[in-house]
């Protein structure tokens, strides 16, 4: 998904033609002017403060170009006011308001086409050089102006900041390991220019967790030690009891975490609540910068309410009708129970589409720190071993009703680039050869319970680790575990909070963690494909390699095994070539290192996720995709133009 902007990307930009985005959203032609001239609508929820003169009426607080939300399809113009609910499983998922609101400078639509969506243009030369034009009057959250000097706090002042940011700009801002020529060119106007392409900066800007390359810098220049005086700085510091001003400013500075109430936002809801609660209140952003075609300002729904549960607890609350809107913490198997309970609860569940690689899957941790199991993790016939003796059937009959597809973590049969060998190879219940392969790596002793025993003398014993956050995977892992144990592996279920869950992967204190597979199943050759190469420390099997890239070498590890030095130099090449038969042919060998690898174990995939809404709930898609990057989850539909009718 996004594949027809990478290819538009790469095919055109290399070839050195100007391209301008428009300016609005959901349509590609420009609306701004029309936006600029109609009547706007007082917002009733900000009506009293507006009167008592507390704040500024709508025309003031809208920019003067706001973007236009122009309603297709089943969509309809909506109607003012509300509260949402909706359940998360931990205090630290308040930053699903951000991938949620999905107020990004530019975003995808619902056809996966990146579009201007804060800023009114972005021009493209050449695929290195890109040039924003912001939206005249855009203001913060607080009615402070938003302009350029916020990209030039951020690049200058906190990403070229070695107090602030001791490893540099973020990866994401470096083409081939270079970084940009930052402009400045006036109070609404900023360019970046790469000296090589650099295809990958807009869709990280358009991500689910995106890549800020701006500030409220009128808020977090207090805590800079290049702007706050020096005896308010030191008050503060003693008050925070914090040691540096640096540690100070990355406190307050938390535009993905959300969890700072007092830092201003550009997003259609405005957290209220500071941490730790089990009750997240965010309130609609008096100056957020899209209208309907009515000229009523977004988001039509006033409070947006998360609400802390237990994981576990969440699918029974949603069939009880807590909720409003609901996806997270709901698997297929919930499907039943929620069906049973619609007219009950007042809600319906409609089906969306999981698009990842694999619907669940194994990842054996290589840079486990236990020398014996790193031994066995790098052994590629140990990792065949246990693909093969995963019975994906029983899983699939068990769990998915038989509707889900059997295989490895790689393309669904949608994308251009699958081929059924690359789902197949090694992913077929085969327990007989499985044990041949075990045996041939010498584990051919077992204790008295019929486990295998390492050379060392240990048994074969393999904890994996999960978020813990629903049921799904422990009911996968249980039918695992017992086809593991026919062929003498003894699998254990470790559950844990997420962080505590991806600290022990990253630390390698893990051997071993189940999740979704690759976040894109249906890439085209046009896509990139450094998901396949070890790119980044939260690829669960070689996090040491991915954090060597993430930080270009000044931490973890540099890959060690030719395959996956294979897989990053392919990666690189595709960085560089815009021929579509080379780059077909480099997802199509990354592929096959995959599947004959086998660096994940993938289980099934295809399954649908359920989406709880509630009756009277409109604009909710009721056939969608349910993806986090691209997709942001509801985030690409836009829930600032969901609606009650009530």
């Amino acid at each position: 998904m996004g594949s027809k902007f990478y290819g538009v990307f790469a095919a055109l930009f290399k070839g050195g033609l100007k391209v301008v985005l428009g300016s609005a959203l959901y349509v590609g032609a420009s609306t701004t002017g029309f936006a600029a001239a109609m009547e706007y609508v007082e917002t009733p929820f900000f009506a009293d403060k507006v009167k008592a003169g507390k704040l500024p009426g709508v025309a003031e607080r809208l920019p003067k170009e706001p973007s236009l939300v122009q309603f297709t399809g089943k969509k309809a113009i909506g109607k003012m006011g509300g509260e949402l609910r909706t359940l998360i499983g931990r205090a630290k998922d308040v930053r699903l308001m951000v991938v949620y609101g999905y107020a990004r400078l530019v975003g995808y639509d619902e056809k996966f086409n990146i579009v201007p969506d804060i800023v009114k243009s972005v021009e493209v030369k050449e695929g290195r050089q890109f040039t924003f034009k912001l939206r005249r009057g855009h203001k913060w959250s607080d009615g402070q102006p938003f302009t350029a000097e916020d990209f030039r706090y951020w690049w200058e002042d906190v990403a070229n900041n070695p107090k602030i940011s001791p490893a540099g700009p973020p990866r994401l801002m470096l083409a081939d390991g270079q970084p940009p020529v930052f402009e400045m060119l006036d109070a609404t106007t900023v360019r970046y220019t790469w000296p090589k392409v650099n295809p990958f900066f807009l869709p990280r800007l358009a991500g689910a967790s995106p890549l800020f390359i701006y500030r409220p810098s009128h808020y977090l220049k207090q805590f800079h030690g290049k702007y706050a005086e020096e005896a308010t700085l030191k008050k503060l510091l003693k008050k925070r009891r914090t040691r540096s001003w640096a540690s100070l400013h990355n406190r307050y500075d938390n535009m993905y975490r959300f969890d700072n109430p007092k830092l201003p936002t550009l997003q259609p809801w405005v957290n209220r609540t500071r941490p730790p609660a089990t009750r997240f209140i965010a309130v609609r952003n008096p100056y957020y910068h899209r209208v309907d075609p009515k000229g009523r300002q977004l988001p039509y729904i006033d409070k947006f309410i998360m609400l802390v549960s237990d994981g576990k607890l969440i699918a029974a609350k949603a069939g009880t009708g807590e909720v409003d809107l609901q996806a997270r913490s709901l698997a297929f198997n919930n499907l039943t129970f929620l069906r049973e309970n619609e007219t009950a609860g007042k809600f319906n569940t409609y089906l969306w589409r999981i698009a990842k690689g694999a619907h669940v899957a194994l990842f054996p941790n290589l840079s486990v720190v236990d020398p014996a199991w790193r031994a066995l993790m790098r052994d590629v016939r140990f990792r065949r071993a246990l693909s093969l003796a995963v019975d994906r059937e029983a899983v699939n009959e068990s769990l998915f009703f038989g509707l889900a597809l059997e295989g490895n973590n790689t393309m669904l049969p949608s994308s251009a680039l699958y081929k059924e060998h690359y789902q197949k190879q090694w992913a077929e219940y085969d327990p007989d050869l499985a044990g041949e392969l075990l045996d041939e790596i010498g584990l051919t002793d077992y204790n008295d319970d019929d486990i295998r025993l390492l050379p060392d003398g240990r048994p074969a014993e393999i904890i994996i680790e999960t978020a813990g956050e629903d049921t799904e995977q422990t009911d996968v892992l249980e039918l695992i575990a017992e086809s593991w144990a026919e062929v003498g592996i003894k699998l254990y279920i470790k559950p844990s909070q997420r962080e505590v869950f991806r600290n022990r992967i990253f630390s390698g204190q893990a051997q071993m963690s189940i999740w979704g597979g690759l976040e894109n199943g249906v890439a085209t050759p046009q896509t990139s494909p450094e998901e396949l190469a070890p790119t980044s420390q939260q690829q669960l099997m070689w996090p040491k390699w991915g954090q060597y890239y993430d930080t270009s070498g000044k931490t973890g590890e540099a890959p060690d095994l030719p395959e996956a030095q294979e897989l990053a130099a392919l990666a690189a090449e595709w960085m560089n070539v815009t021929d579509e038969a080379r780059r077909t042919a480099i997802w199509h060998r990354m592929l096959s290192i995959h599947a004959d690898q086998v660096y994940s174990i993938g289980v099934v995939s295809g399954v649908q996720q359920p989406v709880v809404v509630k009756h009277g709930l409109k604009n909710v898609p009721e056939d969608g995709i349910y993806n986090w990057d691209p997709g942001a989850h509801f985030g690409i539909y836009h829930p600032d133009t969901f609606w009650f009718d009530k």
